[in-house]
């Protein structure tokens, strides 16, 4: 199956959950399933490229009497998506349909959803950030913390500080995606870190360590924070700190150091389970399998990759989709490279 149409589907499928969660009578529930088919209806057009015929079906939706918020939310947030892919001209009337979101309620439903492009996430973390909605209250297991991952510092020296400048985001991208595997973590996501460095202008190298950790997790509601460094002085050995801070106090409260060849996929991986066993989280068989099998084992396809985090980051959709595509390439089995590719499929022109 073709991993845009998971990647949708899901979207489809978590739209359909939330719009029937709820105390919710059976005639607005009935409601609310119709417009959520609807409205896979208008995904799945957007996923080929139809964005007209997608934005008619939510015109359509939007007009109906007797929405629930959760409706026009999901109703909106379509729209928005779509609205975006039309181009450059069309972005100001996309972000007013977030705007729109954020007026109903800015917590009603837990966004950005994966597949939201960059520039729609930093403007929803604006929105949310002027209404003291960054991060909304939640009622969640107290056993689960809420951790953050930061890039990763280069102190890398000669030619290997320029060679690994890009796959330090690409690091912090893979602990983000092993550690959002543990059922008793939540993950911030990776952007929203970014827009809250940029806003306490601390995206220079050097400007982030354990004595900002408070300022910076209380906004991003972690308790929680992730630290890591790769230093590489040849190319026979390269070494990997990574240390956990809890900004309640900035106090570490546990730290990792690996020396080996510079295989920095099979560095992490190892930093992963040694990390979580300092934590003392307990990994079940399943989960130990997912992080096995999970992103590549290829140094050349994490590359590339963390080439694509760039250009994403940037907005230039069409360069992230091209490093996505090539990573791909390079490692067949690199599934998080193949739905970044598709996700990002639609915005290429």
């Amino acid at each position: 199956m073709n991993m845009y149409v998971r990647t949708a589907g899901a979207l489809c499928l978590a739209l359909l959950v939330v719009l029937m969660s709820g105390p919710v009578n059976r005639v607005s529930a009935q409601e609310s399933g119709d417009v959520a088919t609807r409205l896979a209806e208008a995904i799945d057009l957007y996923s080929n490229l139809e964005f007209d015929k997608g934005m008619a079906i939510t015109n359509e939706l939007i007009s109906q009497d007797n929405l629930t918020g959760k409706d026009s939310i999901a109703i909106y947030e379509v729209m928005s998506i779509i609205t975006y892919a039309k181009g450059l001209e069309y972005q100001r009337k996309a972000y007013e349909f977030l705007t729109k979101i954020a007026t109903i309620d800015p917590c009603l439903i837990l966004f950005p959803r994966e597949i939201w492009p960059s520039e729609l996430r930093d403007q929803w973390y604006k929105l949310t950030q002027a209404k003291d909605k960054l991060v909304c209250d939640e009622a969640t297991d107290p056993g689960i913390k809420t951790i953050a991952i930061l890039e990763f510092d280069n102190y890398s020296v000669g030619k290997f500080q320029e060679e690994l400048g890009f796959l330090a985001k690409g690091l912090a991208d893979f602990f983000q995606h092993d550690f959002s595997q543990i059922s008793s973590l939540k993950v911030v996501e990776r952007d929203k870190i970014d827009y809250v460095l940029k806003e306490l202008e601390l995206t220079e190298s050097g400007k982030i360590d354990k004595a900002t950790a408070a300022r910076v997790g209380k906004m991003l509601g972690a308790q929680l924070m992730v630290f890591g460094s790769i230093t590489q002085l040849s190319a026979k050995s390269t070494r990997m700190i990574v240390r956990v801070v809890k900004t309640e106090t900035s106090e570490i409260i546990a730290s990792v150091d690996k020396e080996g060849k510079p295989d920095y996929v099979l560095l992490e991986k190892e930093l992963v389970n040694e990390l979580a066993e300092k934590l003392n989280i307990m990994l079940t068989d399943e989960t130990k399998l997912i992080l096995k099998e999970s992103n590549t084992e290829s140094m050349d396809a994490a590359k590339l990759y963390a080439h694509g985090l760039e250009y994403m980051d940037q907005y230039d959709y069409k360069k992230a989709y091209e490093y996505f595509k090539l990573a791909y390439d390079a490692d067949n089995t690199f599934t998080e490279a193949k739905r970044k590719m598709e996700i990002y499929r639609p915005l290429i022109g």
